[in-house]
């Protein structure tokens, strides 16, 4: 039986020597077949170039090119577009998820868990406002959306082959793999871990990727911010409701407080900032459904395995 590794790679010249000796040593000492695929996601650096230069050393290294950048998700789909493994694992490629743990992924795999997501009790090397943001983060996607995401689990993970098929017939743009994974079934598991430090370089998840990532999860598998803009609606309604003989009564004791126009203003800048985050909330929707229908693929090939 084969094992496919999917490791997206974005400006990573530093880690991937490294990336591949661990994944290399790792394999071979467990004694399966296996490939890495190592998915250029459009790097300005030499990222491409050192991809190629192992694939003409080392037949298990399958680079896949893209002509530009298209993101993370996009990139690990289509590590899992061109994985021929049994099994298939997805992990990053900063080594913050440590090769060593896949025999133990394989084992539980061998066991009969057509998932085996990493959970992680430690995170390393991170700051306080990005353990606090990751750690809300995975909370609030536990609560609102329609799937039972595990908490503290990243994309790290191994995928039988029937659960990549079917996962490969989804082609959404706005991808959030850990809840397809999840939403998909079978028998599922999880292996703790302690997240290591990044080996090189810069995080490619800045804030602004984080929030686009945040949103992409909750709209992807909840309804929750449709309804909130309802609950939003229903609370300026029964607000105002009860305002009304407040002000009246108040009105008729003679309070001066009421008199003029401040009152009205701020009722009008209130209902107005109602409006205008119900139809932010429908336009993200609305977003969404425009993407999806103009069918584009998901990413372009500057070159495939097949041309190595």
């Amino acid at each position: 039986m084969m094992i496919s590794i999917v490791t997206p790679i974005y400006n990573e010249a530093e880690t991937i020597p490294e990336l591949y000796q661990r994944v290399k040593t790792t394999m071979e000492s467990s004694g399966q077949s296996w490939e890495l695929l190592m998915v250029d996601d459009g790097s300005s650096d030499r990222s491409a170039q050192i991809i190629k230069q192992l694939s003409r050393e080392d037949n298990c290294v399958r680079p896949v090119i893209f002509a530009r950048n298209f993101g993370h998700q996009i990139a690990v789909t289509a590590g899992l577009d061109f994985s021929r493994g049994d099994a298939v694992i997805i992990m990053d490629s900063d080594l913050q998820d440590p090769p060593e743990l896949i025999p133990d992924m394989i084992e539980k795999w061998h066991e009969g868990y057509e998932v085996v997501y990493a959970y992680r009790t430690e995170r390393e090397g991170e700051s306080w406002f990005k353990l606090f943001t990751a750690k809300t983060f995975y909370r609030i996607i536990y609560k609102i959306t329609d799937v039972d995401i595990p908490l503290d689990t990243g994309d790290f993970r191994l995928l039988d082959r029937k659960v990549v098929n079917v996962i490969n017939q989804m082609r959404e743009r706005h991808r959030f793999l850990r809840g397809m994974s999840v939403w998909v079934g079978f028998n599922q598991t999880g292996v703790p871990y302690k997240r290591a430090a990044r080996f090189a370089g810069e995080t490619k998840y800045p804030l602004r990727k984080m929030v686009k990532f945040a949103s992409d999860a909750i709209t992807s598998f909840s309804y929750f911010p449709l309804q909130l803009a309802t609950y939003l609606g229903f609370f300026a309604a029964g607000l105002s409701i009860l305002a009304i003989p407040f002000v009246i009564a108040l009105r008729l004791a003679g309070e001066q407080a009421f008199l003029g126009q401040a009152t009205t203003l701020i009722a009008v800048l209130f209902l107005g900032g109602v409006q205008l985050i119900s139809l932010g909330i429908l336009g993200e929707y609305i977003g969404r459904l425009y993407d999806e229908a103009k069918g584009r693929p998901l990413y372009i090939l500057k070159e495939s395995p097949e041309d190595f």
